[in-house]
Formats: structure tokens, C-alpha cells, sequence
């Protein structure tokens, strides 16, 4: 077998690496297809202000003349200089079950990231925090989130295999919305709103969020999402991005912000009904009727993801999660939803699983981001 690696140098072959896993992953049950427009768009510099802080490269591996995988090779500057050495990173990694098509896509990373003086190679991330990230290690008999993403088991065999170390682990949990709330969060949320002089808002038009509020919200994201790993600030082109690929998607009933006394964000809970099946039944593209699937699934769905959540520093370990929460599962509840699916968050994020602890729930699914020193 012979294992050629090419780099991505037409728009043909950018179609073939964004297409490449709904071919891999042909009628498997569990696999979740993107849409292969806005792929292409995130890995097109024109149309993704990503680059305006990050470059990349793509290559696919030939085996025998056929597509075999695929990668990415990624630098973050914005993040290097941030952290005083150079990581390069690899995502948008696919392959067949073959420990050599393997080594030769994490080679060819590896090699660049040679000539750019890198220090470490580390993946699977991608551009930004909000790129699908990490290799599925725990999960593969659940259907991902329509922002996280599944790969069969062998990759971290074939991964570890070639010396790279666990970074950081993503985990998601499954909550199941109780049928009654507990009234000791309620009325603990009437309590915080008091003590602590902050309002919970929810909101009846998006012009008035993303006029008066969007801005703050994204401010308060690029303060307290500092700390979470791989996470580099975010410039306002690259909020603008977000916000159209984010905001039309959006009920308004599942987003909730708390203001302070100064009208400032303190707080922000977003969440968003599954498109996964949806996703599926569209394999990749929204015409002819794949849009129609997805504001089926916006319009009547029994599971939702909660996309996004923070706090303020000063404002944590206060209540003000359960507070957003207390109001967003009243939502749930009443518009027929059953559970809540948690998108990839950090291990480590105990404030956002000590919210889960007041509900039944499990952890079934695990990713995992791996590293090496050059």
C-alpha cells in the first residue's frame, strides 16, 4: 500500500477534504455530517476572520490513489504569543483504519511545524474555541451534538501511539428535565436577584440583544473564557462571524442574560434545540431540503443543547447559574423538552457540573486533545 500526502491547492480538492468523512462515515448511525458550505467557508481565509490571527495548511493522504484522510495544520499567533511558545496544531483529522495513513498525515504536520520552530504539536483543535475540537475516547454509541463530532474508536490507538499525551479532556453530559423544578431553586433565584441587586432578562425581539446586549455578551466571553484551554480573544470580526452564523438560529426563550446595576452582563446562559438528526437528514447540505429539516428541529424537538454559559468572576459560586437555569428549564418544560445535552466543556469546569448535581444525569461522552514537545 502506498501513502501519498498531498496538500489542498484547488477548490476541488477543498470540496474533497470537507467531504471526505461523509464518505468515511457512510450510514453509520452515530456520525453527525456538517454543512459542507460552512466548512468550506471556515477554512477559506476570505470568509473567516480566524485568519486574521491564524494561518493553515491541508493535506490529504492518497492510499493507492484514493482518499484515505485528511488533515489540517493550524497556527494560532494570537494564542503563541499569549503563551511564549510556538504550538502547532492539527484538526479536521480523518482517516481509515490504518496505522500508516496516520503517520504519514501527523508527519506531515509535524514536519511543518519543524520549519515554523514550533515547540509542540497538539490537536485535534481547531482555529478558534469554537471549532470542533478533541479525538471522541468515550460516546461512540451516542450521536454527538451538532458542534461536537465523532470518529471511530482507533483514532487515539493510532494517536498515542505516535507519542502524543492527553492535554485536556471535553466532556458532555446528558440531563433529564424534571417533570416539577425544585422550589428551593426558585426561590433561591428570587433571593440572589435581591442580595446581589441583578436582573434576569430574557427577550421578546433579537433586535434589542443584539443591539444592547450581543456586544456585552461577547465582552464578558473573551474575559472569563481566558483561562479555558486553547481559547484566544476574540477580535470583532470574529464576533461578527458568530454572530450571523449563531444568531439566526436562535428562540429567543432559551437564551437569558443578568444585567447588573449598570445595565452590564454579568451572566449568560444560550441554548439551542438539537439539530443533529437534523443534520444528519440534510448529509451536508442545506439545498434542496435540508433547511427545511433544520427549522423543523428549531421548531419541535424533545432534546436541547446549552451551547454556551458564563459567569463573572466576582458574580461566581453566588447562584447566578442556577438563577439563568431556573428560568431556562421552566422554558424546556413547557415547549415539550426532555433533555438537555451539554456540549464539549472542560473537565475541569465544576461550576457548570455542580449545576447538573440538582438534576439526574449522566457523563456519556468524552474527548480528549492531545500533545507533544518537537
Amino acid at each position: 500500500m502506498k501513502i501519498v500526502v498531498k496538500e489542498v491547492a484547488t477548490k476541488r480538492e477543498l470540496r474533497q477534504f470537507v467531504t471526505f468523512p461523509n464518505k468515511l462515515y457512510k450510514n453509520n448511525p452515530y456520525y453527525v455530517p456538517q454543512l459542507v458550505q460552512a466548512e468550506i467557508d471556515t477554512l477559506t481565509p476570505e470568509k473567516n476572520h480566524a485568519f486574521d490571527v491564524c494561518e493553515g495548511k491541508y493535506w490529504l493522504a492518497y492510499s493507492d490513489g484514493k482518499i484515505a484522510g485528511r488533515i489540517a495544520g493550524i497556527i494560532n499567533h494570537d494564542y503563541n504569543q499569549r503563551n511564549g511558545a510556538v504550538y502547532v496544531r492539527f484538526g479536521w483529522l480523518d482517516f481509515v483504519d490504518n496505522k500508516e495513513v496516520a503517520e504519514a498525515l501527523v508527519a506531515t504536520v509535524e514536519a511543518w511545524a519543524k520549519t515554523k520552530n514550533a515547540r509542540y504539536v497538539c490537536g485535534p483543535v481547531g482555529f478558534l474555541e469554537f471549532d470542533v475540537s478533541g479525538v471522541l475516547v468515550e460516546g461512540f454509541d451516542q450521536l454527538p451534538t451538532a458542534y461536537g463530532k465523532y470518529n471511530a474508536p482507533y483514532y487515539a490507538t493510532y494517536i498515542e501511539g505516535l507519542g502524543y499525551k492527553k492535554e485536556v479532556d471535553w466532556v458532555e453530559y446528558q440531563i433529564k428535565i424534571p417533570d416539577k423544578f425544585p422550589e428551593n431553586v426558585i426561590e433561591m433565584s428570587e433571593k440572589i436577584a435581591v442580595r446581589y441587586n441583578v436582573k434576569l432578562l430574557q427577550f421578546d425581539n433579537k433586535k434589542e440583544l443584539v443591539n444592547k446586549y450581543c456586544d456585552k455578551i461577547f465582552k464578558l466571553m473573551n474575559r472569563q473564557y481566558e483561562r479555558v484551554h486553547g481559547y484566544t480573544q476574540l477580535s470583532q470580526g470574529q464576533i461578527d462571524d458568530l454572530k450571523k452564523q449563531f444568531i439566526p438560529l436562535l428562540n429567543l426563550k432559551f437564551v437569558t442574560i443578568v444585567i447588573d446595576k449598570d445595565d452590564e452582563v454579568i451572566g449568560f446562559a444560550i441554548c439551542l434545540p438539537s439539530l443533529s438528526k437534523a443534520l444528519q437528514k440534510a448529509n451536508g447540505s442545506m439545498y434542496p431540503f435540508g433547511f427545511m429539516h433544520i427549522l423543523g428541529a428549531l421548531r419541535k424537538n424533545d432534546t436541547i443543547d446549552s451551547l454556551l454559559v458564563a459567569v463573572a468572576t466576582e458574580y461566581q459560586n453566588k447562584g447566578i447559574t442556577a438563577m439563568m437555569f431556573s428560568r431556562l428549564w421552566q422554558q424546556m418544560h413547557d415547549n415539550g423538552f426532555t433533555t438537555i445535552e451539554s456540549t464539549r466543556q472542560w473537565e475541569d469546569n465544576l461550576q457548570v457540573r455542580n449545576l447538573w448535581n440538582r438534576f439526574e444525569y449522566k457523563l456519556h461522552k468524552r474527548a480528549r486533545s492531545y500533545i507533544k514537545e518537537l
